[in-house]
This record gives structure tokens, sequence and C-alpha cells, in this order.
């Protein structure tokens, strides 16, 4: 009787583990801890009086953290190169933040990630204006569009200052004041290509692994000064990527839109799995809509399978375009 009991048991534990994936595999568009922390964990609002840096504030994804951040009640430091943009996202802010939130509680501040010498004077800027930094978003970035035979290594150098070594240094500068108060959050948007080696990318795969790998190593520098670190890994969103991606030639910009038909999560929601990563603490985060969240989970835990996955999607003639590579 109890062989009988445990079998039992165990077929019905199997059943409904298969049906959680079957349903997870249909719908799901985060990895499971997060979606489990949407849901039960601490929102947004938690946030509410803390300063947040956002790079790349102007448009995409960094525009939607923003906003989804002055709707919790956070005072804001919006900095990308384009001031009028910045000007415009932080009137909007202001409405979302629906009397929150003042003026005075947004600061728009121009920065260029690849002018390293100045990452120390907007610091010091922002300090004299708020005294404090919670939270550092560093999501300013470029993408990147060519055969990998074709690409300049200007472009792979360009892109390594952007995506790498912006983050790096301005976090470098940010950090002493963190450390000093003995708390504070870094955020770095990656990309699902960190995980995942894609085609026509290679410089916006490779400085997105690295990335990570750096800021992976200050996770275990920075732990005892309770300063958290949060990695977050969206698939393809809708944004501006396109306009602005590089080619295969330095200086060279792809200026494609994305067009409404294609497959990708909006951005609003993209940003508010972000933030939530961010308000639970969470180490490293992946946001995607299906198959590519589900490659993901076969690539992390079963490699080859999880290789072989990607580039079936990658190439297969009877997936349309939107499936390739639109990261």
């Amino acid at each position: 009787m109890f062989l009988i009991f445990v079998v039992v048991i165990v077929a019905v534990v199997l059943f409904l583990i298969c049906s959680f994936i079957v349903l997870f595999w249909r719908s799901a568009d985060a990895d499971l801890l997060l979606l489990f922390k949407e849901k039960f964990g601490r929102g947004p609002e938690s946030l509410k009086g803390q300063v947040a840096w956002i790079t790349g504030a102007s448009s995409g994804i960094g525009e939607y953290i923003a906003y989804e951040l002055a709707r919790a009640g956070c005072r804001l430091i919006l900095s990308a190169r384009r001031r009028d943009e910045l000007e415009r996202v932080r009137s909007a802010c202001l409405r979302e933040a629906a009397g929150q939130l003042t003026a005075d509680d947004i600061l728009v501040q121009v920065l260029d990630v690849q002018d390293f010498e100045s990452h120390k004077s907007l610091v010091i800027k922002v300090l004299e204006h708020f005294t404090k930094i919670d939270i550092l978003i560093n999501n300013a970035g470029c993408s990147q569009r060519a055969k990998w035979m074709d690409i300049e290594l200007d472009v792979d150098r360009t892109l390594f200052e952007i995506n790498v070594l912006g983050p790096v240094s301005l976090s470098q500068v940010v950090l002493p004041h963190m450390m000093k108060r003995n708390r504070g959050t870094i955020v770095i948007v990656s990309s699902m290509v960190g995980k995942l080696g894609l085609p026509h990318s290679r410089s916006y795969n490779g400085t997105k692994s690295a990335v990570q790998a750096y800021f992976e190593c200050l996770r275990t520098e920075v732990a005892d000064n309770n300063i958290s670190i949060t990695i977050a890994c969206p698939g393809p969103t809708f944004s501006n990527l396109f306009l602005h991606a590089a080619t295969s030639k330095h200086n060279e910009k792809l200026g494609r839109a994305m067009s409404r038909t294609e497959k990708r999560m909006t951005t609003d929601l993209c940003a508010h799995y972000i933030v939530t990563a961010l308000a639970n603490k969470l180490y490293e985060v992946w946001i995607a809509q299906q198959p590519w969240l589900a490659i993901l989970y076969i690539q992390q835990y079963i490699p080859d399978l999880g290789r072989c996955s990607c580039l079936i999607t990658q190439s297969s003639k009877k997936l349309p375009d939107l499936l390739r590579c639109n990261f």
C-alpha cells in the first residue's frame, strides 16, 4: 500500500510539473523568480523617496523606467546626450508622478557615457543637488547589425566604450558615495544576447557579455557594503534601438525603425519588470516573450540543446524575419 501511495504522489507531482511547464511555455514573459516577485514581492512603490539616476533616459526602455519610478515617487536624475528629449521626458515624469514630485525633484543632466573625464564632475553636481544617490541605472547603450567578417574593428572599440566602459566608469565614481553610506543599488540593462550568441551583431553580443562579467565581479566585492547589483536581460522590446544601431562601418547608423507588427514586448512592460527586479534586489532577470525565454532556459541548463534550439530558430525559413536576431 505504501508503494502504491508513493507512486500516486509522484505521478501527481509530475503531472503538476508538466502542466506548469506547458502553461509557462505558452504565456510566460519573464523568468520564474521575477514573475513570482512581480505578483507577491515588493512593488515599485517601495522605492518611494529614493534618488535614482537613469542613463539613456531620453527614449526607449530608459524613458519608461523613468515613468515607472516617477509614479513610484522616486526623485530622478535623467541623463542622455539630447537635452530637448530629456526635458520632454522630465515634463512627462511630472505628470506621471501625479503630485508626488516637484520640479526640483527631477534633475536633467546631459551625459555622454564615452566622455569618461566628465563623469566625476557630473556626480559632484548630482550630489550637490540631491545629497545622495540611492540607485544608478546604467541603461545607455548602442546596438549593432552586420556580418561578423565585415565589421571594422573601430566599431567594436566604440561599442565597448559605450556599452561597457561607460557604465563601468560612471559606476566607479558613484560607488565611493554608496560605500560611504553603506547602501545602494546598481542596475545594468544588458540583453539576452549577453547570454545567447546570435548572428550579425558580434559587437553587441560581445559588449553585453562583457558588461555582465564586469558587474558580476563587482557584485562579489561590494556585498559587504550592502550594495546590490541587478543585471536585467531583456529580449526583443519596442524602442528606437535600430535607428541609432551601428553597422559594419565606423560612425555609420542602421537608421531603421521598428514595425508595429513585430513580435516584441511593449516598452512599458519591460520597464515595469526591470523596476520590479530593482525593488526586490534580484541578481539577474530575463525578460522576453516566447520562444526566446524558453530557449534561454534551455541554454542555461542544457547548453548544447540550447545552442541547437537557437540556431534552428535563427535559420529556419519557416519563421518570419521578426524572430531572427531582432534584439
